[in-house]
């Protein structure tokens, strides 16, 4: 895409790294934010140029409470400074595993919630990457337009690039397994999945693994590693059933508390994740891709179909 002053790209702070990789892609320039902390703790923001009649772009991960109401602040200052749209990319949604409330819990689904404030803000448009539930889609009234963005093309690249082989896609539970069994078939390899079980919020129990892994390298694969509890059953699971090495692949790289620790402890040999998670880079056992050309790509489209239509 050529540059143009008619496009801004910016980003809240969990996603700097990121939001200039995308405008790389785009071949626009990156717009930094002005920022500052006054004494009090209240937080100030400027766009540095005049931005109405322009197409704001915000990438905007919400890893953390102050990422999120940064964003919705980025979203509400387009529309006050009278950009002429406001496109959102959400990389990695923060609340996204809890999009419903059991029976009776009393307890707030706040993957429902969160966005649902966010869309009241009235962005134009708003992409997610490889979302836990579509749920979180149709949390507006009708009015933006949404997208889901699959990474299946750049983790198919990235695995028939890599040396592994002989593998075979391994889902940590049934709900993911239409995911993996998507990508088995564009890798034409066998694939299968465990059987888990939630008993606590953050504990599961993950039964036993079909045999079809024994004698290959077992991916398991899933959209998010927080904890790491269930994905590292799975790999002794799979070791058990005769695999002769473990690797991990999921697109949003959390690893929360001591997760790093108990990989680093673990049999799993690698961990293949995108960088929609701030701070992820390649080293030690991290193996991480870039969304940006495929955000770029998404956005691209979009900004085009929407000048058609215009």
């Amino acid at each position: 895409m050529a540059q143009t002053n008619d496009l801004i790209l910016v980003a809240n702070q969990a996603s700097l790294e990121l939001g200039r990789k995308v405008a790389g892609y785009l071949g626009v320039p990156f717009s930094e934010m002005i920022r500052k902390t006054f004494a009090d703790g209240e937080c100030y923001h400027a766009f540095p140029q005049s931005i109405a009649g322009s197409d704001l772009i915000i990438v905007g991960a919400t890893p953390g409470e102050a990422d999120y109401q940064e964003l919705l602040d980025l979203i509400q200052g387009g529309r006050y400074w009278n950009a002429a749209s406001v496109n959102v990319v959400i990389p990695y949604l923060g609340y996204s595993t809890m999009e419903r409330a059991k029976p009776s819990s009393y307890e707030i689904p706040k993957g429902i919630t969160r966005t649902r404030q966010m869309f009241r803000t009235r962005p134009d448009f708003v992409a997610f990457v490889d979302l836990h539930s579509e749920a979180v889609l149709h949390a507006h009234a009708g009015e933006i337009r949404t997208h889901h963005v699959w990474t299946d093309k750049l983790v198919v690249e990235k695995i028939r690039t890599s040396d592994l082989n002989n593998y075979v896609l391994v889902s940590p539970d049934y709900g993911f397994s239409k995911r993996v069994a998507r990508l088995a078939r564009l890798l034409d390899c066998p694939h299968t999945a465990a059987d888990k079980d939630r008993y606590d919020t953050d504990k599961t129990i993950v039964g036993q693994i079909s045999s079809v892994v024994r004698g290959k390298t077992a991916i398991i694969c899933d959209d998010m590693i927080r904890t790491g509890g269930s994905i590292l059953q799975t790999a002794s699971r799979c070791l058990e059933a005769g695999a002769k090495d473990v690797a991990v692949m999921a697109t949003h790289l959390v690893l929360a508390g001591d997760a790093m620790e108990k990989f680093a402890a673990s049999p799993v040999s690698r961990i293949i994740g995108s960088d929609t998670y701030p701070g992820r880079q390649t080293g030690g056992f991290l193996d991480v891709y870039s969304v940006a050309p495929l955000l770029a790509e998404v956005l691209q489209s979009h900004l085009q179909l929407s000048e058609r239509f215009a």
